[in-house]
């Protein structure tokens, strides 16, 4: 009797977590280690315990899992198109219980917060806020709606990552400008989630950039993404060498979305935006080498002059 108790529990505790697995996949590379990168390399003195690392880890989890649950619970007819492995589409989950899910998640989130630090509070419910007006307020709707809201919420995430990775709880310069300059890259290179998705979108209904403006969508992300790699190099004043290969993996990133448009390239193309991996052949060494995460590990330079090469 006890014996089979524990193993329906076992089984409905994997069941679970697979679920919650799934909710949060297609955004590791997209939030999760991005966010993380992000905190160890602009954190003011960061911490070098692993459990200061492990408490960013857990609080970027949950509050993505937050962001995941609310944003698939509102988009069950889209993920039928571009994601129907997902927990609701696949019949693992119903509607209302994600939506119940959801808020549980956030009150979870709040303790989780208040627990490390009460002023990391506010920047959960910015989060929860960013992602109610995304969600249920029609922000997901409109091309500069969904870009404010993507913005915004990378801000919460890097404020709250960051706040837990450094000693101190006060950001300093360089950890602030950090913050502003991601918002703003994140705010005009966002569109690059949309072209996989364009089926989905449409199918809903939904207006996205590539679905409004297609050529100039992409025009767009090839010069931001060039633009950007030039300004990033420029501003942290790293070595010619760390300019040269981040500017040329900027272009590379660009050109895929521009010049290949199949759904298969868009997909492997969003996939090298967020995680490209290369092989230095010379060296025969392999490394990875993240457009998005370089992005965000650019400021690092700052405080080690680590890219000074």
């Amino acid at each position: 009797m006890v014996v089979d108790f524990i193993l329906r529990l076992i089984s409905a505790v994997q069941y679970h977590l697979y679920t919650a697995l799934l909710f949060t996949w297609t955004d590791y590379k997209t939030i999760f280690f991005p966010i993380t990168v992000f905190a160890c390399a602009t954190a003011p003195a960061p911490a070098r315990s692993c459990s200061s690392l492990l408490w960013c880890c857990i609080w970027v989890w949950l509050h993505q899992l937050m962001c995941n649950v609310s944003n698939q619970a509102c988009s069950r007819e889209e993920d039928k198109v571009n994601h129907p492995w997902r927990p609701l589409p696949s019949g693992r989950i119903s509607e209302p219980q994600a939506l119940a899910l959801r808020w549980a998640i956030v009150a979870c989130c709040v303790s989780l917060s208040s627990l490390y630090d009460p002023e990391l509070v506010r920047t959960t419910l910015g989060l929860t806020a960013v992602t109610f007006a995304y969600d249920e307020l029609g922000g997901a709707s409109n091309v500069v709606g969904k870009a404010l809201c993507a913005a915004g919420g990378y801000i919460s995430f890097e404020v709250g990552a960051t706040t837990i990775i450094g000693t101190s709880c006060v950001m300093d310069f360089v950890s602030v400008t950090s913050v502003i300059i991601s918002g703003i890259l994140i705010f005009t290179a966002i569109q690059a989630q949309d072209f996989p998705d364009v089926e989905g979108d449409k199918a809903v209904g939904r207006m996205t950039f590539p679905i409004y403006a297609p050529e100039l969508s992409r025009f767009l992300t090839l010069f931001a993404t060039i633009t950007w790699s030039v300004f990033l190099s420029w501003y942290w004043q790293v070595g010619p060498i760390s300019t040269a290969l981040f500017t040329s993996f900027g272009i590379h990133v660009g050109l895929r979305y521009y010049c290949w448009r199949t759904l298969e390239a868009d997909r492997k193309s969003y996939l090298i935006f967020n995680v490209r991996i290369l092989t230095l052949a010379p060296l025969g060494t392999p490394g990875n080498v993240v457009w998005l995460m370089a992005a965000h590990v650019l400021p690092l330079h700052a405080r080690t002059s680590v890219l000074a090469f």
